[in-house]
């Protein structure tokens, strides 16, 4: 990898593909996750794919590419969540796409939602980075450049955070 790496710091395109490909569903997810919105995170995708083109030449070693990726998605789509703080958006075609039925697992995806849009952004980005990539504490620090003692420390607050969310609703009862 570290080959194919030089050959993407010295501007190659298709090697840079090649680092950057197997990872543009992990880069989906982690966006959607912090925008909930398709095309949204499809954005995040092409922004975080640009921004690491543009400097690739900071990786220091192909191992952490993917660290490197995932910081910069972060970055991305914290950007476009302070741009659309203030904007409201209203689709009026949204209504002709609300389903007939509803899936059951519906209650859970917004319960989910509603405690991860609950937490801090570093709480959400401990939770996602721990969770739904499956990074170690160390990955984690390195991915978000904190100590790997305040990884730990925001990760067991948002557990508790959501634990005591959990508790105030009575139908997840221990």
């Amino acid at each position: 990898m570290s080959d194919i790496l030089k050959k993407a710091q010295k501007g190659n395109e298709q090697a840079f593909l090649q680092l950057f490909q197997p990872y543009e569903e992990d880069l989906y997810r982690m966006a959607f996750v912090y925008v909930k919105n398709p095309n949204d995170a499809l954005d995040i995708v092409q922004e975080t794919a640009y921004r690491s083109f543009k400097n690739i030449r900071n990786v220091k070693e192909a191992s952490y590419f993917k660290t490197w990726l995932i910081r910069i998605a972060i970055n991305c789509s914290l950007d476009l969540l302070r741009s659309n703080k203030n904007t409201v958006q209203f689709y009026p075609e949204a209504e002709e796409n609300i389903p007939e039925t509803i899936p059951e697992d519906i209650d859970l995806r917004v319960t989910l939602d509603h405690l991860m849009n609950g937490l801090t952004e570093n709480e959400k980005s401990v939770v996602i980075l721990k969770f739904y990539e499956g990074l170690t504490f160390k990955e984690i620090g390195e991915t978000l450049d904190i100590p790997l003692g305040t990884a730990k420390t925001i990760l067991y607050r948002a557990l508790e955070n959501l634990r005591v969310e959990l508790e105030g609703d009575d139908r997840y009862d221990k």
